[in-house]
């Protein structure tokens, strides 16, 4: 069976230094694996698809990438360099690889210039931005020209994990809550509600906002956001229900939830038509990955749907 995956990451020469404190955190040999896969898209990348029924992989730069970039004018030059990086290393594999550009969401207009560049000019098919942008989240208004053109473009957001700009005090003398275990969840879980709550879609109703790790567990609280948002509003007015977003607006992959459990109540919560197969590569394991969605409990049309048709759909591929 073929399987699209598209949150699968690599890196750019000279980004290293924007994710060294993550890798830092890693046992050397395998910080060692991680560092040649990432740079690597012809050998192991492909013979690992090979193996496990992927036909093909949209790439990202991994996180943080340009958001990690305090310099304005660094960033805007440093993502379109990435976002070149990246065109020149897929059309050595056109058939198997596609690409999500980089945004520098320092400078809003510009973000969204590059955006249709990347889209237009070099056919990238959205974008992914790992978090916020030095603690600016993009509900704020003056990201409205990035909404704008992520809705006229008609290619996906992916909103990625990053560390929070500072640690909730309830994590302090727990280290091991921050990053993927938990922190980055809460990170971009909370990111994700500031979009939907602050009206974001309700401005752009045809934007479509990818979550990873099956929705950063917001999918199995809809009906709470419901519930208490009727009973504390605070002011805030939404056009629909917050659980109404989720599926028509909110899209998620199942990358680094490999639980049949957790995916067979996505799939209740969200409908399978918004349930996207990925891995996390090279951070999880493809091979897991794909046995996971290989032996799920579902009949072979959702399995299709899931593992690739869906993002045919949402790629145009």
């Amino acid at each position: 069976m073929g399987k699209i995956a598209f949150e699968e990451h690599f890196m750019t020469p000279g980004f290293e230094a924007y994710s060294s404190s993550f890798i830092s955190l890693i046992e050397a040999e395998t910080a060692r694996v991680l560092t040649r896969r990432l740079n690597d898209f012809d050998d192991e990348r492909i013979a690992i698809m090979d193996r496990n029924g992927i036909e093909k992989v949209i790439l990202s730069q991994t996180g943080p990438g340009v958001q990690g970039e305090p310099d304005v004018q660094t960033a805007i030059d440093r993502a379109r360099q990435s976002n070149d990086f990246l065109a020149e290393r897929i059309a050595r594999h056109g058939d198997r690889l596609a690409g999500f550009a980089i945004l520098p969401m320092q400078a809003p207009e510009t973000a969204a210039e590059e955006l249709e560049r990347c889209v237009r000019d070099l056919g990238f098919k959205g974008a992914m931005v790992h978090g916020h942008t030095d603690g600016v989240y993009y509900d704020a208004r003056q990201f409205d020209v990035v909404w704008d053109k992520v809705q006229s473009l008609d290619v996906p957001f992916y909103l990625h994990p990053t560390n929070a700009k500072q640690d909730p005090f309830c994590f302090a003398d727990h280290p091991e809550l921050l990053g993927a275990t938990w922190g980055w969840g809460v990170e971009t879980g909370s990111h994700a509600l500031r979009l939907l709550f602050g009206g974001v879609f309700d401005r752009f109703p045809d934007v479509k906002l990818v979550l990873g790790h099956m929705g950063e567990g917001l999918p199995f609280l809809r009906w709470r956001f419901d519930s208490r948002f009727e009973a504390y509003p605070c002011g805030v007015t939404l056009k629909r229900k917050p659980s109404e977003y989720f599926g028509s607006n909110i899209l998620i992959t199942t990358s680094g939830v490999c639980s049949h459990h957790a995916l067979i109540g996505a799939i209740g919560e969200m409908g399978a038509e918004n349930v996207l197969f990925s891995v996390d590569y090279p951070y999880e394991s493809t091979e897991l990955a794909a046995e996971f969605l290989d032996t799920a409990p579902l009949d072979d049309a959702t399995r299709q749907m899931i593992g690739r048709d869906n993002a045919v759909r949402l790629f145009k591929l």
